[in-house]
């Protein structure tokens, strides 16, 4: 296999990707409507398309890049869909809501999905270089596979061995899912774990600085907040706790999106000035790009915001504080994606909910229409992000990626509308046992407003604040607003990770990190992969 700059954006990876890219999104609705989960497929489809074109005379690695960001493309996008959009149904079984429709928003939140990801493209992948755990196992993956040196057998040996770990825990539950410490009482939650190489593995490769942040972010809520607030008279019990505690990480999340416009401001600000004092330095700072692409973007938001105004019961004005929101929730989703890999997407859709409830009171389908558009832009942008993140380590061109998501996007979002409708009617609507969809029925509480405002807000203005200080809130906001299982998985995984740098020393840190990184590719691929196929197999069955 040529390993060099070759063909990347070839027919033979676009029908490839196309066929792959109708079972992967499929496959990935059921997966989150009945699991209220979605593993990122983006190892998955890497061996897929390694598996396939390799045996294809003149492949390179590039082609290879390019096919599985098609493929991927739509799981996100089912993800964005399932996470929101059956609470219409929730709420209203008879609930009359037309295909056409929903692919309008699937459409809408694929196309400023895309957009918005090459915006961030340059500060987070180019610039930040941020760790984005799902791109690097791709990356290793791909070198590993045209590889005969240890490496490779590290890393597809730990493949192995967690692929038969999650067959053994969810496939034939022999192995518990959840390790329980502590069953819970009056003042202290529960507190347990994940029992998940993949989750373990995300913790090793961003870091202990950023796991540890995390796993603080849950200590703060459920060992700290929770119990002195409960002995102190602030909550009636741990539900009103978990409910404060649920708000407070929220606000913290959008706390991080407005400093960043804050910064942005503030640098466009500094810049403008420092190039009136010299003439000759670049004046234009602003989101959106120079030149052609600038003319491009406008466009792409113009025709998104006559779909959503015209063929939704978005208002124009919606419509418009919609895309603002999207623009930022894109931006928190691609930086959550590359510092933790978890992309919270239906809480970004949320966000944007209560944006325009906060001036309008939207009608129900209205709402889970703006939901819908964001969490799927939202998803999509993770996914993206992951992508480009793999292909920038390959030296894949980023255009070649951004045309196969944009394809991808597309076709998927068509693909997903028509599952989503198929196991409705299959399966008699959703919040039943077979499809409980979760995820959607949160955003059905929040449809009603915040649970607690003051949390929010104080969450908001710390997140902010946080934020120009450097220190990573949106993380911290995750620690808090997620289960304690999951954080805890991620800081042990970082715990060993510095285990091992300690007893080598410094002279195997080098070492140390570059097998870290094989292995803990190795656990997520394995794990991603077995869960895709299992939903696979799941939905034919």
């Amino acid at each position: 296999m040529d390993r060099n700059l070759g063909n990347q954006l070839t027919l033979r990876g676009l029908i490839i990707g196309i066929i792959g890219l109708v079972i992967i999104t499929s496959s990935s609705m059921y997966v989150a409507l009945r699991m209220g989960a979605l593993p990122w497929p983006t190892v998955f489809v890497t061996v897929v398309s390694v598996a396939i074109l390799k045996r294809f005379k003149g492949s390179s690695l590039q082609e290879i890049n390019v096919t599985h960001t098609m493929m991927s493309a739509g799981a996100m996008v089912s993800g964005g869909l399932a996470f929101t959009i059956p609470g219409i149904w929730m709420l209203d079984a008879n609930a009359l809501v037309s295909p056409l429709q929903i692919i309008i928003i699937t459409l809408s939140g694929a196309l400023l999905g895309t957009l918005f990801t090459i915006i961030a493209r340059q500060r987070y992948i180019v610039e930040e270089q941020l760790p984005y755990p799902m791109g690097q196992a791709a990356y290793n993956t791909l070198i590993a596979s045209t590889s005969k040196g240890k490496g490779a057998v590290l890393l597809f040996t730990c493949m192995g061995a967690s692929a038969l770990f999650t067959i053994f825990r969810d496939g034939i539950p022999v192995i518990p899912a959840v390790l329980v410490f502590y069953g819970g009482g009056a003042l202290v939650p529960a507190i347990s774990m994940w029992v998940s190489p993949m989750a373990a593995g995300i913790g090793a490769i961003i870091g202990p600085v950023l796991s540890l942040v995390w796993l603080g972010g849950a200590v703060l809520g459920y060992l700290l907040l929770t119990p002195i607030g409960i002995a102190a008279g602030l909550f009636a019990d741990i539900q009103a706790a978990d409910l404060f505690r649920q708000n407070l990480g929220i606000g913290l999340m959008v706390g991080t999106g407005i400093g960043i416009l804050l910064k942005a401001a503030y640098q466009k600000i500094v810049r403008s000035a420092h190039a009136k004092k010299q003439p000759s330095a670049p004046v234009y700072v602003s989101i959106i790009p120079a030149g052609k692409a600038r003319w491009a973007t406008l466009a792409v938001i113009a025709g998104v915001l006559i779909l959503l105004s015209a063929g939704t019961e978005i208002s124009f004005l919606q419509a418009i504080i919609t895309i603002v929101g999207i623009y930022l929730t894109t931006q928190l989703a691609a930086m959550l994606t590359g510092q933790t890999g978890i992309n919270p997407m239906e809480i970004f859709g949320i966000l944007v909910l209560l944006a325009i409830q906060v001036i309008w009171n939207p009608s129900t389908i209205a709402a889970f229409s703006v939901a819908g558009v964001t969490a799927v832009a939202c998803g999509l942008t993770g996914d993206m992000s992951n992508d480009l993140k793999s292909g920038h380590l390959v030296g894949t061109r980023a255009s070649s990626q951004i045309i196969a998501e944009g394809i991808g996007g597309v076709i998927g979002s068509v693909v997903a509308v028509v599952a989503l409708f198929v196991l409705k009617d299959s399966f008699g609507g959703f919040g039943s046992e077979m499809l409980p969809a979760p995820q959607a029925r949160a955003v059905t509480a929040m449809v009603g407003g915040l649970g607690h405002v003051p949390a929010f807000f104080a969450g908001a203005v710390i997140g902010v604040a946080l934020y120009v200080l450097s220190i990573p809130a949106a993380t911290l906001g995750l620690g808090v607003y997620l289960p304690i299982s999951i954080s805890t998985i991620m800081g042990f995984g970082a715990l060993v990770f510095l285990a091992a740098r300690r007893i080598v020393g410094k002279k195997g840190a080098g070492r140390i990190a570059e097998q870290t990184s094989l292995i803990s590719s190795g656990l997520l691929g394995g794990e991603g992969i077995t869960g895709v196929l299992l939903a696979i197999i799941a939905m034919f069955a």
